[in-house]
């Protein structure tokens, strides 16, 4: 990626909705070269998509959590599987596959606490390939939604 297509991740990043003719205004650029530029980058994988931010407790969704979870026996079935139905759940918003101590960190959104614990107890405990789970309660969340490309 050189500089022009780095601004126009971080202006695309900044806001979505903007025009492809707005966007070449502002990179002082003809639209037509804005417009191949992004559909580069689309190509390539840069540009995943384009989505709504919607906050969570709209959604009924006012209690998060990051629940770290421990399966067994560590094998690639096991990863993949748990990994695919956990994704499937309505409570969990990201799985992240890790290395370490745990294998796999859930973030999840739930109406209230009773719900977490459902969830836990319900979802979580019941499956044979979990040896064990920590979970902590999110109070407040700052996300960055405009990351930059590190040199």
């Amino acid at each position: 990626m050189d500089e022009l297509d780095s601004e126009i991740v971080r202006l695309l990043q900044t806001d979505a909705r903007q025009s492809n003719r707005e966007l070449a205004r502002q990179l002082g650029i003809a639209p037509s070269t804005c417009l191949e530029r992004v559909r580069a980058l689309t190509r390539r994988g840069v540009i995943r998509g384009y989505h709504a931010d919607i906050d969570p407790a709209a959604l009924n969704r006012s209690v998060q959590a990051m629940v770290m979870v421990q399966v067994r026996p560590l094998s690639r079935a096991v990863i993949n599987a748990f990994k695919s139905s956990a994704a499937a759940m309505p409570e969990v918003l990201s799985v992240f596959v890790l290395a370490g101590g745990d294998d796999f960190l859930l973030h999840v959104a739930v109406q209230d606490l009773d719900h977490l614990h459902s969830f836990l107890l319900d979802r979580l405990s019941k499956r044979k390939e979990i040896v064990g789970f920590r979970t902590s309660v999110i109070f407040q969340q700052v996300h960055n939604t405009v990351p930059e490309r590190l040199t």
